[in-house]
C-alpha cells in the first residue's frame, strides 16, 4: 500500500473529536496525488456528511458551474482533489454551519506534501481563505479582485452557497468578467 493510502486511510479513520460531533465523525475529502487541481473548502455540511461525497449538495452543483466541469471530471480524484478545512460536519451555529475543527488541521501538511502535482489552488470561504492568505485583514471582495488569474496559482472564491446569494447579486462582476475568465485559465485541466 501506497503513502498516499496509508494516510489516507488514517483520515478517514480519525475520531480526534467524535465527541464534539453532532453526527459522529465522517471524514470527507478526494485524494490522488495525481490530481493537477485543489479544491480546499471549510468542511462538510449534513448533506455531505449523510453522502460521503464532497460537495453533493447546492454548493456542489454551482461549484462545478462556476469551474464549467462536469460531475464525471469533478469526481476524478487523479484530476481533482477536495481536501477541506475540516473533513467532519462540524454541526449547526446560530448563522449556518459552526466553523471546521482545528484538530483537522494536524492533517493539512501531511495531505497537501501528498499533492505533489498541484497546478492550482482554489480557496472557498473565509476558513480556507484565512488559512492561505494569514496576512490579508480586508474583505473577501479586495480579495477576490486582487488574484491576477493569468499568473495565480492559488484562487480565492466566496462560498458557492445559497447563503451567499445576497454577496453574488452586489458583485455583479464576479459571475459575469470572474468566473469567464476562470473558466478559461481551467480548460487546461479538463
Amino acid at each position: 500500500m501506497s503513502d498516499s493510502n496509508i494516510l489516507l486511510r488514517e483520515v478517514r479513520a480519525c475520531r480526534l473529536c467524535e465527541d464534539e460531533l453532532p453526527l459522529g465523525p465522517r471524514p470527507v475529502l478526494q485524494y490522488d496525488p495525481s490530481a493537477t487541481l485543489l479544491i480546499v473548502g471549510q468542511a462538510p455540511g449534513r448533506r455531505v456528511h449523510e453522502s460521503g461525497r464532497p460537495f453533493d449538495d447546492p454548493s456542489g452543483v454551482r461549484l462545478r458551474q462556476w469551474l464549467n466541469i462536469t460531475e464525471d471530471e469533478f469526481y476524478d480524484p487523479k484530476r481533482l482533489a477536495i481536501v477541506p478545512m475540516g473533513f467532519c460536519y462540524p454541526g449547526t451555529g446560530k448563522s449556518g454551519d459552526l466553523p471546521p475543527r482545528k484538530e483537522c488541521l494536524q492533517w493539512r501538511e501531511p495531505l497537501m506534501a501528498g499533492l505533489p502535482n498541484i497546478q492550482l489552488t482554489i480557496l472557498l470561504g473565509q476558513y480556507a481563505q484565512r488559512y492561505h492568505y494569514p496576512e490579508h485583514k480586508g474583505s473577501l471582495t479586495a480579495l477576490v479582485k486582487q488574484v491576477d488569474l493569468d499568473d495565480s496559482l492559488v484562487v480565492p472564491l466566496p462560498h458557492p452557497s445559497p447563503r451567499n446569494n445576497r454577496w453574488l447579486k452586489q458583485q455583479p462582476w464576479f459571475e459575469s468578467e470572474f468566473i469567464p475568465r476562470l473558466q478559461h485559465k481551467l480548460k487546461t485541466f479538463f
